[in-house]
């Protein structure tokens, strides 16, 4: 992303200075005008009533894309590339595109088989062992774009354009370059099998069938020479899905893989049909379903918030506000969601019925167009009859403007069953814009010649160069602070936290206006006075704490809607709380306070319901204690600490040892509250530990209570 706004502001000042140059304000008019004006009108509203302006300006962090100024430059740079380009440039940058495609895949093609060159760049070894468990690209390949959905997503937008760019070459007979064509349309499947993604797979099948049922129809090709190259096309892609998985599940059981995993089964079945084969859970909950959970969640935060949605790129506060309860009960519950999974509800929650609205005006007008161009091109093999467009008679052109419709295709699928990430919200925006280029060749007959340049037009290019370069400095700066920041956290993550503060401390001052920067640097100064305490050096223990202390009174306050800030202060809390025991009473009022506000911007989280249970009970306030955990159960029944932490204030308010010092002698004076307690307990060897040591004895001792 910080690469597209740099090229942003080299092209804008490029383009500046060309319209100063040529004393004129050239700004094309497209089709597209009005709803992109719309949709950027729904963009600085939703910022300017956001849950959260800074997040919404910027883009939500590590992300950055959908932020405003992200959408700024992808309509800034659809705009300049219909007001400089011509088709020549437009050829240029699809090539260019595939041909980075194909660097991209072939990057990621033998991690599948576990050579990963990421591991070689930054550990010296072919293999796949600098991936943790949460990424195993054996299993699902990512390549350069972190995540199988989103390397998905960007090979089905290349894979109609290398189709076409075969059938373009090979037109009259095949040639090298429509052989490099091919190969890469069959890497591209290849990787794309690799991916392993159900809705990659299902944009592929879609955006092909669109692409051959036109190409088919409009004739450009003699029917035979088609269907040969249809034939040669989708031989490769079956004997891809044979040695490697099909992209349909039904269709899958007749691969070479599963024929194998057949075989090996049958094979240990037979070898040990002595043996009774162990009962096998799978505790994963299918993504699809808890999809479904937060795409209802998303629902309900629109109807909360209809007209212009919670903010831009400010799914993540929105969600914990209306997630279901039912999210509790899957293996994701504790995940911070900070996007839909579905492009449409995502703009619909943080933008409102506005910005959803005018997002699918851009795609509905674009596709209209793109329908009525499509049926306008015809063959005609006499072009002095021609009277109407030109681009008939160009087959390569017509063919691109079929590959860039059945990509368009592909990333309103994609999109549908996740989000945007920069490469494709690019491609969202270029793609008309490429389409419109080519439908409407520019006419380059007409030279035109201007005045030397005078001093005043001197002074306002170097003015707007100089502008450019202070914003790209601007951009290098944040940059330079995030290097700091990454390598901070990663000592906080290690516990090196003296070699992590100063880091933090940097990226703080080079960049004071990021909250992610001074949250952790916070959370640093905490745990850091927690060990100056623990060394019985209380004075540079106390310095320490109140400089975590006040810089997560800065992050609160300006970001008051962003439960994760809250849950870090709590943190906080909780390490200063148990080291300076001289104002424990004080950080254990705050940390109290901290979880009601946490517990009212997530009111569904079973784990903060559970912090402020445990927290109420040591406090003494056992009766809320107990209130708060038999909800937190509800939340979620599987959730074996809460109904520990609910047994035993049971007991405790059986034995009624709400009285300050408690009594020494535990004396029965609630019976129903001690059988709660001992239900409770019970309930928890039945049903979760059953071979809990800890649980059986302090059961036992319980039972023995009078």
């Amino acid at each position: 992303m910080w690469l597209t706004f740099g090229l942003t502001i080299v092209i804008g000042a490029a383009w500046i200075s060309k319209m100063i140059i040529e004393r004129t304000i050239s700004v094309k008019r497209t089709p597209l005008d009005i709803p992109i004006i719309l949709f950027l009108i729904s963009q600085i509203i939703s910022t300017i009533f956001s849950f959260d302006s800074h997040v919404s300006f910027w883009g939500y962090y590590t992300r950055f894309n959908g932020g405003l100024l992200s959408l700024l430059s992808y309509i800034f740079l659809y705009y300049a590339l219909i007001s400089n380009l011509q088709v020549k440039h437009v050829m240029r940058i699809l090539l260019i595109s595939l041909i980075s495609g194909i660097f991209t895949a072939l990057w990621g093609f033998p991690s599948h088989f576990g050579y990963d060159p990421t591991c070689l760049v930054f550990r010296g070894s072919l293999d796949t062992n600098c991936w943790t468990d949460a990424f195993k690209p054996t299993v699902r390949v990512f390549s350069t774009l972190g995540q199988p959905a989103w390397f998905a997503a960007y090979l089905n937008v290349l894979l109609p354009l290398s189709i076409t760019y075969f059938l373009i070459n090979a037109k009259k007979k095949l040639n090298l370059f429509a052989v490099c064509c091919l190969l890469s349309a069959v890497l591209f499947y290849t990787c794309l099998i690799f991916t392993n993604t159900r809705a990659g797979n299902a944009a592929f099948i879609v955006s092909d069938i669109i692409l051959w049922l036109i190409l088919f129809s409009k004739k450009f090709y003699p029917p035979k020479t088609l269907l040969k190259h249809f034939l040669i096309l989708h031989f490769a892609f079956t004997t891809c899905s044979f040695f490697f998985g099909a992209p349909i599940d039904s269709l899958n059981k007749f691969t070479l893989p599963q024929l194998q995993k057949k075989l090996v089964a049958s094979a240990q079945v037979s070898s040990n049909s002595a043996t009774k084969p162990a009962i096998q859970t799978n505790s994963i909950t299918d993504s699809g379903d808890i999809r479904l959970l937060v795409w209802r969640g998303a629902i309900d935060a629109w109807k909360a918030y209809p007209v212009f949605g919670t903010g831009v790129e400010t799914f993540a506060f929105a969600y914990y506000r209306f997630r279901p309860p039912e999210h509790n009960m899957t293996s994701e519950w504790d995940y911070l969601y900070n996007k839909a999974h579905n492009e449409y509800l995502n703009y619909l929650t943080t933008t409102g019925i506005f910005g959803l609205g005018s997002y699918i005006a851009i795609i509905g007008t674009f596709m209209f167009l793109c329908l009525k161009k499509i049926k306008m091109i015809k063959h005609n093999t006499n072009p002095e009859k021609e009277k109407l467009l030109a681009l008939n008679y160009d087959f390569g052109l017509c063919t691109l403007i079929f590959a860039l419709f059945a990509s368009y295709i592909s990333i309103l699928i994609t999109n549908f069953f996740g989000f945007s990430v920069v490469i494709i919200s690019l491609y969202f925006f270029l793609i008309p814009a490429f389409f419109f280029i080519i439908t409407k060749p520019v006419d380059v007959s007409r030279q035109e010649t201007h005045p030397p340049i005078n001093l005043f037009q001197w002074t306002l290019i170097i003015t707007v160069t100089s502008i450019a370069i202070i914003m790209s400095y601007r951009l290098y700066i944040y940059w330079y602070a995030d290097t700091a920041y990454a390598l901070g956290n990663n000592y906080d993550k290690i516990s090196s936290y003296q070699q992590a503060y100063p880091l933090l401390e940097k990226a703080v001052n080079l960049e004071p206006n990021e909250p992610v920067y001074k949250d952790e640097l916070a959370i640093n100064l905490a745990t850091l006075a927690q060990a100056f305490y623990l060394q019985n050096d209380a004075t540079t223990g106390a310095q320490l704490a109140e400089k975590a202390i006040n810089l997560s009174n800065q992050v609160i306050e300006n970001h008051p809607n962003n439960v994760v800030y809250w849950k870090n202060r709590l943190r906080i809390l909780y390490s200063l709380g148990t080291s300076d025991r001289q104002n424990e009473a004080q950080y254990l009022k705050e940390a109290l306070r901290v979880l009601v506000k946490s517990s009212e911007l997530a009111p569904t989280d079973a784990k903060i319901s559970y912090n402020l249970g445990v927290l109420l009970g040591q406090t003494g306030s056992l009766q809320e204690a107990v209130k708060v955990l038999e909800k937190t159960t509800l939340l979620k029944p599987g959730y074996v600490e809460a109904y520990s932490a609910l047994g035993l204030f049971y007991h405790q308010l059986a034995t009624d040892q709400t009285t300050t010092p408690p009594s020494t002698q535990l004396i029965i004076k609630n019976p129903q509250m001690q059988q709660k307690a001992i239900n409770t307990y019970q309930y928890i060897l039945d049903n979760f530990s059953p071979n809990d040591d800890q649980i059986k004895n302090t059961l036992k001792t319980w039972k023995e209570e009078k």
